[in-house]
């Protein structure tokens, strides 16, 4: 019984570190190339769907085709699933900054704020709201699309899924499932969190993506 749950544990904190690093990337990835095509509105209106369809594609086929250029490695599963991360945040930067209303914009200028005073001291707060809601379904989407770690020998609570599946195990598949689930959990509560405190109150969203 120990044993199991020190490896319920390690594959947690396996779990837990990969979906962290790749949020993390993802969400600074999502942020910049957000700000630029924010400003580049028809380049935005041709990327942005092209990049919807890229989001379809499974991620085992993603993984798969890493695995073929990179292998079998870690860095198969972070490039893999910061990608996949950096989508919500993107879009709903975009969102969120084309969002803001003109007259704002407008104001700031007149008082003589430059091009970055304007985006750092009163668009970014304006939509960072909509981008926490990105974040918010980055983390709770990436904690799932972790489980293909497995797949290639890289760990993770997706050992027991898998393993649990091929063998029609239903007590492994819960033993892994169990954990991811309140694992998405705690993390979307800690991203409610962090909007509690780098949101104004009356900026509040529901945190839902749009």
């Amino acid at each position: 019984m120990n044993e199991l749950l020190l490896s319920i544990l390690q594959a947690t904190v396996r779990h837990t570190g990969y979906t962290l690093m790749c949020v993390a990337i993802g969400f600074v990835l999502g942020l910049l190339l957000g700000v630029g095509l924010s400003r580049l509105p028809t380049l935005s209106k041709v990327l942005i769907p092209l990049l919807s369809i890229l989001n379809t594609v499974p991620g085992i086929v993603f993984i798969g085709v890493l695995v073929i250029l990179i292998g079998m490695t870690p860095a198969t599963v972070i490039i893999a699933l910061s990608i996949y991360a950096m989508f919500p945040v993107l879009k709903n930067t975009v969102t969120g900054l084309n969002g803001v209303d003109q007259q704002y914009k407008e104001a700031a200028r007149g008082c003589g704020m430059n091009h970055y005073q304007r985006l750092v001291q009163v668009e970014l707060p304006l939509a960072m709201p909509t981008i926490i809601g990105g974040l918010r379904l980055s983390t709770v989407y990436t904690v799932s699309w972790a489980v293909l770690a497995a797949m290639i020998g890289q760990g993770g609570l997706g050992d027991f899924v898998y393993k649990g599946v091929s063998s029609n195990n239903n007590a492994l598949i819960l033993q892994g499932a169990i954990p991811a689930a309140i694992l998405a959990l705690v993390l979307g509560g800690l991203v409610d969190a962090l909007q509690k405190r780098v949101v104004p109150k009356g900026l509040r969203k529901g945190g839902a993506g749009k």
